[in-house]
């Protein structure tokens, strides 16, 4: 049941990310954390360490399905170019950041910042204009200096903190740019691969400094396994999810963009739960 589960939610992984520029986390963290509390239990290495591992398997994971949901886009022709670059740059050097951050505090503590962060996100995007509304022949305007720089710099470093990719602040950031939510859930895959590359690599190279032994199927605190369904039930998630690139009415995507928010949000307030 543990894999099934693990390929099902893969699959569910892939048509997030493609739809709505989710590379995974929004997904894998609160299901792997929740996975190994209960098959390993608290007092366990493993489920002591369960959001850790769900963080780093979920950076890795997004690697996968932001490098295939960004080819399907690009051959829709919904990347534009000067959204993505310095932008892209600037997230991976926070990435860095937050990676090192996430191993110096507790699970616990990256899991209420999880919660958090969805909230404020949810209420954002509720309550601010711009974001629920798009005018089809509205005229999208540049980032800003500081949106580029300090922005990304930050958006960089919350994401790969909490494990989440990123696109959850720039999907929001260019929707309010005047782009539509098929343009900004597109460029949100792109925008998650240095926060993916970043993370994985500084949780990887955690390998020599982990305080427990947590298996052979671990590299630092990335699970192998868990990995390799997830991405293998992404692949089927891509296939199922791609035919309906572009063709969701823009407002029910962004609706339904908040409203799986909201579970990911609710699945995370009571983690014990299965």
């Amino acid at each position: 049941m543990f894999y099934l589960l693990l390929t099902f939610f893969g699959c569910m992984t892939g048509v997030t990310a493609v739809l709505f520029g989710f590379g995974g986390g929004f997904v894998v963290v609160p299901l792997l954390y929740r996975m190994l509390l209960a098959s390993h239990g608290a007092d366990d290495p493993i489920g002591q360490s369960a959001m850790h591992i769900a963080v780093a398997t979920s950076t890795c994971v997004m690697i996968v399905n932001a490098l295939i949901a960004s080819e399907k886009h690009y051959r829709a022709g919904n990347l534009i170019r000067h959204y993505l670059w310095p932008l892209g740059g600037y997230i991976g050097a926070g990435a860095v950041v937050g990676a090192g951050a996430a191993m110096w505090v507790s699970g616990e503590v990256i899991r209420y910042a999880f919660i958090a962060y969805l909230g404020a996100t949810i209420a954002d995007c509720l309550f601010r204009r711009g974001f629920l509304t798009h005018t089809s022949n509205e005229i999208p305007r540049p980032l800003g200096t500081a949106e580029v720089s300090a922005g990304g710099v930050g958006i960089g470093a919350i994401a790969t903190f909490l494990g989440v990719g990123g696109s959850v602040m720039t999907v929001p950031l260019l929707r309010r740019c005047g782009l539509s939510m098929s343009q900004a859930t597109s460029m949100g895959n792109p925008l998650s691969l240095p926060v993916a590359l970043a993370g994985t690599l500084t949780y990887m190279a955690m390998a020599g400094v982990t305080e427990f032994d947590l298996g052979a199927w671990f590299v630092g605190y990335v699970d192998l396994l868990a990995f390799a369904l997830l991405t293998l039930g992404s692949l089927l998630g891509v296939r199922l999810a791609t035919p309906w690139i572009g063709k969701i009415p823009d407002r029910l995507h962004a609706q339904v963009y908040i409203g799986l928010l909201g579970l990911v949000m609710a699945s995370m307030i009571v983690p014990n739960v299965m």
